[in-house]
């Protein structure tokens, strides 16, 4: 008899074990544990998420301050895509009517900028089309934290995006004459290089452009590359293309009497004693091209920026 009850509790202690062990794999966690020495997240350390509703028979576009460079979708519930031609508009629609469960939606720009979103359909959204604020203004005003970090990108190393577009904007605001000697002048255009400076690995070139005659200058592209001095006949040209990273009033086109400057970042490079490097501008349609020749001596005499001043 004794074996028995013996038997009977031994049973019933495992089935209890295995319940107790079922019931704890099928609960979910709620957050408010963790095994091993953990710290919790506080509420300063959260990004609050915007609001957004879809639909399916409409979209929904978004218009940012800079490109598009990541997209992530909490659920299969939705559809996202840059819009065709427009790197900083994305389109946003529900996948199927209706759709009860709440997902979310998570975009990096390209100036390091992070946005979340808390999506939910609705039949008729309020808000098609939303222009998100700049996040160099305060952060308190665009719903985001003051302390929260930059999105940093692999082709800027160590800088900061935000950083990178704030010296550039300082440099055309400020508009400073830092370099006299270097520019063309040809057909009625005059295409100068103002000023060159240096910050935390990368270089800023300051160009301008300026527009004499009554036609306007359309800009087809602008190179920089790093070719030899004197090249002997039936000898190749090596040449090094350096592609700015960034460009501050990109401009496209230069009105009749008009003038137009552009900030360009360029990553960290030398120039060898033989070689120099040569800025082309060429015209769009147009004969009117434009270069310069930038020596080592110049480039090692760039402005160190030691402090923003935006106006």
């Amino acid at each position: 008899m004794k074996s028995i009850l013996w038997v009977c509790a031994l049973i019933g202690c495992i089935m209890t074990a295995q319940a107790q062990q079922a019931d704890t794999l099928s609960s979910p966690s709620k957050g408010d544990y963790f095994e091993g020495l953990t710290r919790p997240l506080t509420f300063n350390r959260m990004i609050p998420p915007y609001a957004l509703e879809v639909t399916f028979s409409k979209t929904v576009h978004i218009i940012f301050p800079a490109a598009i460079r990541y997209v992530d979708l909490g659920s299969a519930d939705l559809l996202a895509a840059k819009a065709d031609g427009a790197e900083n508009v994305l389109r946003v629609k529900a996948a199927l009517r209706d759709f009860s469960r709440e997902s979310n939606l998570a975009v990096i720009t390209e100036d390091g900028a992070y946005y979340t979103f808390n999506v939910k359909y609705a039949d008729e959204p309020v808000k098609l089309s939303i222009e998100m604020a700049d996040f160099i203004r305060d952060g308190e005003a665009v719903n985001r934290p003051n302390n929260a970090m930059d999105i940093y990108l692999k082709e800027l190393g160590s800088e900061s995006p935000l950083l990178v577009r704030l010296i550039m904007q300082s440099i055309y605001k400020n508009n400073r004459r830092e370099i006299k000697h270097i520019g063309s002048k040809r057909f009625g255009i005059q295409f100068t290089l103002k000023g060159i400076y240096t910050h935390n690995g990368l270089l800023y070139f300051h160009t301008k452009l300026k527009n004499a005659s009554h036609v306007p200058f359309d800009v087809d592209y602008i190179t920089f590359k790093i070719i030899d001095k004197k090249v002997a006949k039936r000898t190749a040209i090596q040449e090094q293309v350096i592609t700015p990273l960034r460009a501050y009033n990109h401009l496209m086109c230069a009105g009749g009497k008009k003038t137009e400057r552009t900030v360009f970042t360029l990553p960290k490079f030398t120039i060898p004693d033989d070689k120099h490097l040569v800025v082309e501008l060429h015209e769009k349609d147009g004969g009117r091209h434009q270069s310069f020749t930038v020596e080592n001596a110049d480039l090692v005499r760039a402005r160190v920026i030691s402090e923003l001043k935006v106006k």
